[in-house]
């Protein structure tokens, strides 16, 4: 069993914005499994389904982004998991837009909803998929620019984003980390030039509202 869980915060405000991209890739992957994440369980809104042959839950931790450890550690307990076998998905404003970057351990790199997780777990070495929102604008608050809205053509380029990383999620399960890592991370136009290869297995891989809970580290 796998818990995917997908950073973000909740609320229609911060729909659309950039620090949502987890909450954006969780919903891509529920797509594709034809369930619905809207259970709340574990400080979280989650869905169980099938995903490259096993089993997995989905998560959209509901605790706002910097508390984004309490919603996994409640998971992690209840279905008895390894920190290996939580993949989570967050932005990430050191990569260009739509880029991927795919670890399997290592430090919250400034984010503080990976921070969190790796306070809750007491462990760094779970697998993360980090999509690129690009760097921010000269003179912008960084919280201004994570919280900001998406449009045009950077929504557009995160659609596609999204997919890839849900791509990358299925190839992490299916074939394994190192697999996975060699094929996305790459710039996103070698991305979309790797093509896939069809029919090929390998091991899988082992509360109030306000702008300082919400915002975290891009």
């Amino acid at each position: 069993m796998y818990i995917i869980a997908g950073l973000g915060n909740p609320g229609g405000k911060y729909e659309n914005t950039r620090h949502n991209v987890g909450f954006h890739v969780i919903d891509t992957l529920a797509d594709r499994m034809g369930i619905r994440v809207d259970e709340k369980k574990h400080f979280a809104l989650c869905g169980k389904g099938i995903l490259a042959g096993e089993r997995v839950v989905l998560l959209k931790p509901q605790t706002y982004m910097n508390n984004s450890g309490q919603s996994l550690r409640a998971a992690a307990d209840f279905y008895k998991v390894e920190p290996e076998q939580i993949i989570v998905i967050s932005d990430d404003i050191d990569l260009e837009q739509g880029q991927l970057r795919i670890r399997l351990k290592g430090s919250a790199g400034g984010h503080n909803g990976l921070k969190s997780i790796i306070q809750h777990l007491g462990a760094q070495d779970f697998p993360r998929v980090r999509v690129g929102i690009g760097g921010k604008p000269e003179g912008w608050d960084l919280a201004d620019y994570v919280l900001g809205q998406l449009k045009g053509n950077d929504a557009e380029a995160m659609q596609n984003a999204y997919h890839t990383a849900a791509d990358a999620v299925e190839a992490m399960i299916s074939e394994g980390g190192d697999i996975a890592m060699n094929r996305y991370n790459r710039k996103p136009e070698k991305q979309k030039k790797e093509k896939k290869p069809e029919n090929k297995a390998a091991p899988a891989v082992p509360p109030a509202e306000d702008k300082s809970k919400a915002e975290g580290n891009g």
